[in-house]
């Protein structure tokens, strides 16, 4: 595909996750009730790993870029956000209530205390192994660590690449902004707040600019996962300070339009995949 379509196209994926998994979350809740939510959490996870399973066998780099994506939310809204969402019902946590209205839900009250396990995830991917990630391989120059740092022994999978890159950028992401909206840190209108909004908004730009100029669509996608996320993180903040409708988080309110959202992921999804035979067979990436 040429540029910049395959970078287009790779954004408008991965950004309409986003809403689509707030969406799913919320309407699966008000669906099945506490009684039978849980049970579809667990499964939901299940096959969000039997997608992961099936893009490390895939024979094409965008079919398993794909797979390891999708299966990465699926496990990240079944087994985690539900597993929060559970505990805080279980040990009566109530959501942050403002004039009325819930401005943090009471599973996201009690995420960043899973800060710790993401730190040494960091650490990890930072001293552990050299990895293909821009990000970690900057910081090891800098850190002239660079030639210290093992590369990794076995070939990288492009699924499990994928999958992982998903989980650890929406986790680190969900901290940051959890974080920022803490009173005991800063808070919705202090000055970090406002940096996180706007270093995210010109980060995810300079992003966007290099994602365009990209032309091959597996490699594409997996740039917009980071490029997206950390745009969202502006999208979040902004509707925080009711900039805009954050129209996923009631969905039943604005069906039509999740639909539609809903329609176009499928769409371009398709449109993509209609072109995978002329991407390299590869397991790697």
């Amino acid at each position: 595909m040429k540029k910049p379509l395959a970078g287009l196209t790779a954004f408008l994926i991965v950004l309409l996750t986003m809403p689509l998994g707030h969406a799913a979350m919320i309407l699966l809740e008000k669906g099945l009730g506490f009684e039978n939510l849980y049970l579809a959490a667990v499964i939901l996870g299940c096959v969000g790993t039997a997608l992961l399973l099936a893009g490390m066998k895939a024979g094409r780099e965008l079919s398993a870029t794909l797979l390891g994506m999708f299966g990465a939310l699926f496990v990240w809204t079944g087994w985690i956000e539900f597993a929060y969402s559970y505990y805080a019902r279980r040990t009566g946590i109530e959501p942050l209530i403002e004039n009325g209205e819930i401005i943090t839900r009471a599973e996201y009250l009690i995420m960043p205390s899973s800060v710790g396990f993401l730190a040494v995830i960091m650490l990890y991917y930072l001293f552990g192994v050299r990895t293909g990630c821009r990000f970690f391989l900057w910081l090891q120059r800098t850190l002239k660590i660079d030639k210290t740092v093992a590369p990794a022994q076995s070939p990288r999978n492009t699924a499990m690449v994928t999958f992982m890159e998903f989980i650890v950028l929406l986790w680190g992401c969900y901290i940051v902004l959890l974080l920022s909206y803490d009173q005991q840190f800063a808070g919705d209108s202090h000055p970090v707040t406002y940096f996180v909004a706007f270093a995210s908004a010109l980060w995810s730009l300079i992003l966007f600019v290099k994602l365009i100029n990209i032309g091959q669509l597996a490699y594409a996608i997996r740039y917009a996962i980071p490029t997206v996320m950390i745009f969202w993180n502006f999208v979040e903040i902004l509707g925080r300070w009711n900039l805009l409708t954050e129209i996923w988080i009631e969905p039943a309110k604005y069906l039509t339009e999740i639909a539609l959202m809903m329609v176009v992921l499928l769409a371009s999804t398709l449109f993509i995949l209609f072109g995978e035979h002329n991407t390299p067979k590869t397991h790697r990436g």
